[in-house]
């Protein structure tokens, strides 16, 4: 199955959805806040809405509860131009909430309400439009969707039967699993069918067991990844392949919130791998985009242009004085 107009996807995620509520009062503790504003949440998801900020055809397979949350998914993914099609609705399952608190430049705690069990975490590999999958031209995927059954199962499916570039998003939740050593060995299974590896130095321990760099860079590549992209917070963003490895240093902003900063990286590497751009650029490109959407309070909604991006990219490389603030 294709979208309308004939043409396959760009991009497909597949993964956890939630309606993000985050308080409207910076630095004052959840228990605190009077005024919250509701968003589109989930990691796979928001990397589908930011890739469409960039003219990209996306799509995401995911579940949500048959209640009004759930409705509000299917109307903002709608409004940001992702095709909804492979949202299904699981019955008797609410539709999973996140709620934050914001302490700037660095401490956002999550709670995550996804009980009794999350419905993405009941995507079943007999329900997958796998021809859309394979068709697309890229297929993303999380490592939290190999947390429970039937995700596991949906998830490594998926992957194995698409073709081409598929991204494994190491997105490593503790509360999720029982311990690092069971994620290890299912992200390991997973990234047999993977091509491209992205997660930051705590995601990298867990799946690779190295912590520095390059040695974890070294180790994806060596588990059978294309491109490895090992993001290192206030040093910057490793990424390598059998070509070599670039770094690229941070962008500095103004951080107002972290959350979702990750996503809007990821939704500019997918834009950058389907321009086919060379790794730095695709690199520079995102860790922008990602610094943008940390200067920003919501995920979804903060995801930016690419006139955004090459202006902020534009902005950095002319000279002039500043504080800066690192993302």
């Amino acid at each position: 199955m294709t979208p309308a107009g004939g043409a396959p996807h760009d991009l497909v995620t597949m993964g956890r959805v939630s309606v993000d509520v985050y308080p409207h009062q910076v630095g004052v503790p959840l228990e605190d806040v009077e005024t919250f504003g509701k968003y589109l949440g989930g990691s796979p998801t928001n990397v589908a809405v930011a890739a469409a900020r960039y003219g990209r055809r996306t799509a995401v397979v995911t579940r949500t509860g048959a209640d009004p949350f759930g409705r509000f998914v299917h109307k903002a993914l709608q409004g940001y131009g992702v095709d909804d099609r492979f949202v299904t609705e699981v019955p008797g399952l609410p539709t999973p909430l996140a709620f934050c608190e914001i302490f700037p430049p660095d401490d956002f705690p999550l709670y995550f309400y996804r009980y009794p069990k999350a419905p993405d975490m009941e995507i079943r590999a007999g329900e997958l439009d796998l021809d859309a999958i394979a068709a697309a031209r890229i297929f993303w995927a999380t490592v939290t969707g190999l947390s429970q059954e039937p995700s596991r199962e949906a998830t490594v499916a998926a992957l194995a039967a698409h073709p081409g570039t598929t991204v494994l998003d190491l997105d490593y939740r503790p509360m999720f699993w029982e311990s690092p050593e069971e994620a290890r060995a299912r992200v390991q299974e997973a990234l047999r069918h993977a091509t491209v590896a992205v997660g930051n130095l705590d995601e990298c321990e867990v799946a690779v067991g190295e912590r520095e760099p390059r040695a974890a860079a070294r180790a994806l590549l060596d588990l059978g990844v294309s491109v490895a992209v090992v993001k290192q917070g206030p040093r910057g963003v490793l990424a390598a392949s059998a070509d070599g490895a670039v770094e690229v240093p941070p962008t500095p902003v103004e951080v107002v919130n972290g959350l979702g900063a990750g996503d809007a990286f990821g939704g500019a590497l997918c834009h950058g791998l389907l321009s086919g751009w060379d790794l730095e650029r695709i690199v520079r490109f995102a860790n922008a985009a990602g610094a943008i959407v940390a200067s920003r309070l919501a995920c979804a909604d903060a995801m930016p242009t690419a006139d955004e991006v090459e202006g902020l990219l534009a902005a950095r490389r002319a000279p002039g004085p500043g504080k800066e603030v690192t993302a």
